[in-house]
């Protein structure tokens, strides 16, 4: 996770100025008032003020500085970073319509686990949030309210998105090439909202012409996705990580698939809009390849309300050392002691493929020699002591193939289905922007 810090701060609707301190007249008893800050949106019944807009911009400037990015002037930047507040502003509203919520403790774990991720503890890691000038506390709200639209995605996109078996079966079939390709690329995008009049397609279709222009004669990618696009990683630059052709856009593949590293597409054409990719990159990776698989067993021991995760490490480095220096059966230990449901079989999890466990775990799994027990490790369900029984190479199976073509395509939909989404809510949202006022 990247110390990315996008602020919402909630206002009330009656909360639109903050007012200096009342002083009693005389001769009228009025109250002088001084306006400190206004209004720049209004979504649904809430509003959007200037010092939220300029929080946003601030952080996102930072955020392209340390990615070496040029950002654009104030001017077209304020526009794109009121827009991703808009939609935010608008999840955040469903999501407390649907009782969806995150509280402290999660919250807690979950700043830990990314200080850990980040090689520090938590008191350096609020150090460090602040030594990059940022509120703390307005950091911790930043992160609940990202878990907290995780959380609705997840409901409302992922949980909905099927796979039949036909899709698996012609996937399958159209990926039995022996390169599996992948693609580093960057991606501007002018959206067009649903049911656009033909006027409204056109503009947006020269806007994102313009902007291919601008690129052409040698404008940085970064700062004109940040100006133009309204793609989720516009302010990151446009880039997005790493992908295997199978997990992009079928649209996206076929493009990148006739281009070359550094070279522009043309304005290609989607139902969300206008779409323009430069190619950063491309590697391959041999599908027919021998995998690695490591047979494991672990012991979880879970932290939180009634054991400490200090007591869990505790408990788990005492286990290791009657294991390691006492001699004891892993298995049996497993049996007793271990919270996970492998505990009966000896907390077996049979042969593991790579992506099949947490990075956390799987990390930990690959730096250990067969019958080497691991340190407690920490994931997302707890702790760990793992231990490597075995460890080869094979080809993937027919049924782990059909897995992995089940994850690639729900990946697929899931990503074309959310941006539809969040098209859709944004044009069922009530919005007045207030940006251009004085």
């Amino acid at each position: 996770m990247t110390m990315s810090t996008r602020f919402l701060v909630g206002l009330g609707a009656a909360l639109l100025f903050c007012c200096s301190a009342v002083q009693a007249q005389q001769a009228s008893g009025a109250a002088r008032v001084s306006l400190v800050d206004r209004i720049v949106a209004v979504v649904g019944k809430e509003v959007v003020t200037m010092s939220e807009l300029n929080d946003r911009i601030a952080a996102t400037e930072r955020e392209m500085r340390r990615q070496g990015t040029t950002a654009p002037a104030r001017t077209a930047l304020a526009p794109q970073v009121l827009e991703r507040l808009i939609l935010d502003r608008a999840q955040l509203q469903l999501a407390r319509d649907a009782g969806i919520s995150v509280e402290d403790g999660l919250l807690d774990r979950h700043l830990q686990r990314v200080a850990e991720g980040n090689a520090m503890t938590p008191a350096d890691f609020r150090k460090a949030v602040e030594t990059d000038g940022v509120n703390f506390e307005k950091f911790r709200e930043e992160v609940r309210q990202q878990i907290v639209l995780a959380r609705l995605r997840e409901r409302e996109v992922d949980e909905r998105i099927q796979v039949s078996e036909s899709e698996i079966d012609l996937y399958i079939q159209e990926n039995m090439a022996d390169e599996r390709a992948e693609y580093k690329l960057a991606h501007i995008l002018v959206r067009v909202p649903e049911e656009s009049s033909p006027e409204r397609i056109e503009q947006a279709r020269l806007r994102a012409e313009k902007a291919r222009a601008e690129l052409m004669a040698g404008g940085d990618f970064g700062a004109l996705a940040a100006t133009y696009s309204d793609g989720p990683e516009a302010l990151k630059g446009g880039e997005l990580d790493w992908r295997a052709a199978d997990r992009l856009p079928e649209l996206f593949a076929g493009v990148l698939r006739r281009m070359k590293q550094g070279e522009l597409s043309t304005v290609v054409r989607s139902p969300a809009g206008f779409h323009i990719l430069k190619l950063l990159g491309r590697r391959g990776a041999d599908s027919g390849a021998p995998v690695l698989q490591n047979r494991v067993r672990h012991i979880l021991v879970k932290a939180g309300d009634v054991v400490s995760e200090a007591e869990a490490r505790r408990r788990l480095a005492d286990l290791r050392e009657r294991i390691v220096t006492g001699g004891q059966d892993f298995a049996a230990i497993a049996r007793q002691y271990s919270e996970d449901g492998s505990a009966a079989r000896g907390g077996d999890l049979d042969w593991i493929y790579p992506g099949d466990t947490v990075p956390d775990f799987e990390r930990a799994m690959n730096d250990l020699e067969p019958g080497q027990v691991s340190p407690p490790v920490r994931s997302p369900f707890g702790f760990h002591l793992i231990q490597v029984m075995e460890r080869r190479t094979g080809e993937l199976g027919i049924e782990r193939r059909r897995l992995q073509a089940r994850q690639a395509l729900r990946e697929r939909k899931s990503d074309e289905a959310y941006q539809e989404w969040l098209r859709q809510l944004r044009d069922q949202t009530y919005v007045e922007l207030r940006l251009d006022e004085r």
